[in-house]
């Protein structure tokens, strides 16, 4: 090779190195299904993002309690009832560290707070019925709201007015938004059965189908949103899985494409992160109302021209006598579940083997939050515990981090019965809501000091 050749191999290296192919490939390894559109991933390449990410991550394992600036929005006879992120951090590289939630009020209004500055910036008109459920699309700054007489509307959180209304014809009972390759959509299962599907942001109705003879309590999409989970709690209905793509792309000759699974009494199911076929169910049985959970990786297969879905289960185990009923459980990466029950944590692999017992409060463990960083418990005292994901010889273990204890509310008795609790994090923020029945609400926003 000759001196011209040699000049021209490290530019060649440094531009494979730079590609965004590459990049975009070590972050969905790292991350998972990323669905960053090309407005919102703006300038800035693969590599930035993936720089950026593992930058805040560290950021936030690293974090200390009085590392976070903590701000508050208190609210008087009004109750916070839920609160999803509607921007996150996770998905801008500009530097600005802004993450901006919706939290849905008892006033029938619903409002957003920058995280960081602790301050409202815009609130809904008050609604003619109490909102029951809120999703977000945080990579386009959407929020859909449903209320209790099954009202739908789609908001930019920008404008007085909804972006679009649908007027379901039965009550609800579940619904799930998520985007996909081909765009936002927007699932709803309704008290008859009934699941329908919406094309966002004009609410386009695209298919029904009845799936059971009772509502639909449970609605999950596959984190590549390939599969849509459905199940009713009733011990006698078996849960569904359906192929997104048949519902979101209905065919007049044809019914959407589903399976049954065989887990009955199914009362809770997680989605697998990096496995995205893969789902674990809990399930509630026999006079003793023993736990269990199972797991089944999903596939499909043509079949004389047809395709059929396949189901496989890979783990089934039940909880040992004496452990109390897990009121939330989730799915982790690496075949993990993690679960709570009473004043624990616990971490157990898909088969059964118990890794981890852990007790860092001191009453009844009633909100659980996962992700591929941090794992959080919030408890009836109102304390807030954060877990970090480490390895330990190339196993997954939870590191107790850090305790935050919510100060806006030391001025009530330790009698004051908390009703209502939320913890939901990126990678620069915390957000812990708490309510009671003495209607006394907040929203604490922990958000990293950069």
């Amino acid at each position: 090779r000759g001196p011209a050749d040699q000049i021209q191999c490290p530019k060649c290296w440094n531009r494979i190195a730079g590609s965004d192919h590459l990049w975009r490939t070590l972050y969905l390894k790292r991350w998972g299904v990323c669905n960053l559109t090309s407005e919102k991933l703006g300038t800035q390449t693969w590599k930035q993002l993936f720089l950026h990410q593992t930058k805040a991550e560290r950021q936030m394992a690293l974090a200390r309690p009085d590392d976070f600036i903590c701000r508050a929005v208190t609210a008087d006879l009004e109750i916070f009832e839920e609160v999803a992120y509607l921007s996150r951090n996770d998905f801008t590289v500009d530097g600005q560290k802004r993450s901006i939630v919706c939290v849905v009020s008892s006033k029938c209004m619903f409002y957003t707070l920058d995280v960081q500055e602790g301050v409202v910036l815009w609130s809904s008109p008050a609604q003619w019925s109490r909102i029951e459920y809120l999703a977000t699309i945080p990579q386009m700054n959407l929020a859909i709201t449903l209320d209790t007489k099954g009202t739908i509307k789609v908001w930019n959180c920008q404008d007085r007015e909804a972006l679009a209304v649908f007027a379901m014809p039965r009550a609800c009972s579940s619904m799930e938004a998520f985007l996909s390759k081909d765009g936002p959509f927007l699932m709803v299962g309704d008290s008859g059965g009934d699941i329908y599907a919406f094309a966002l942001p004009g609410l386009k109705n695209i298919s029904k189908v009845n799936a059971f003879q009772h509502s639909v309590n449970l609605l999950h999409c596959s984190p590549d949103k390939k599969w849509v989970f459905a199940c009713g709690i009733h011990e006698h209905i078996l849960p569904k899985v359906f192929l997104a793509e048949s519902l979101l792309k209905p065919s007049e000759d044809s019914v959407p494409l589903s399976l049954e699974l065989p887990c009955t009494s199914c009362c809770s199911a997680c989605w697998t992160p990096r496995a995205e076929s893969r789902i674990t169910l809990m399930f509630q049985r026999g006079a003793d109302k023993a736990m269990g959970f199972t797991t089944f990786d999903l596939a499909t297969k043509s079949t004389e021209g047809h395709t059929v879905i396949r189901a496989h289960q890979v783990a089934n185990f039940q909880l040992a006598v004496g452990v109390r009923s897990p009121l939330q459980m989730a799915a982790a990466a690496e075949g993990l579940i993690v679960c709570t029950s009473g004043l624990y944590l616990f971490l157990f692999t898909i088969d059964g083997l118990q890794l981890q017992q852990l007790q860092h409060h001191q009453t009844l463990i009633v909100n659980l939050w996962v992700d591929s960083l941090h794992v959080l418990t919030a408890s009836m005292d109102d304390s807030l515990h954060v877990y970090m994901w480490e390895e330990k010889g190339g196993c997954p273990y939870l590191k107790s981090s850090m305790q935050l204890m919510n100060t806006y509310f030391s001025f009530l008795t330790d009698s004051c019965f908390f009703s209502c609790w939320s913890a939901i994090c990126d990678n620069v923020s915390i957000v812990h809501m708490v309510s009671n029945y003495a209607k006394f609400s907040n929203v604490v926003m922990y958000s990293l000091h950069m």
